[in-house]
């Protein structure tokens, strides 16, 4: 089951989650919040169950820098 981890403000932005999370060795997937014909709208970072503390850990320290 996928969970989602962060929701990031735009695609842009859950691009380079995703791509730090990948890089790492987690599967992630995108998914827009809402209406997918709304354009720079927030999208949601899911990675499977089983890997949502991890990804949980790597984006705190995302946060921190």
């Amino acid at each position: 089951m996928w969970t989602v981890v962060y929701i990031a403000p735009n695609r842009r932005v859950a691009e380079k989650v995703k791509e730090v999370l990948t890089r790492e060795g987690l599967l992630v997937n995108l998914r827009p919040v809402g209406s997918a014909q709304v354009k720079g709208g927030s999208v949601e970072v899911l990675v499977p169950e089983s890997e949502v503390e991890e990804a949980h850990e790597i984006i705190s320290e995302l946060v921190k820098l």
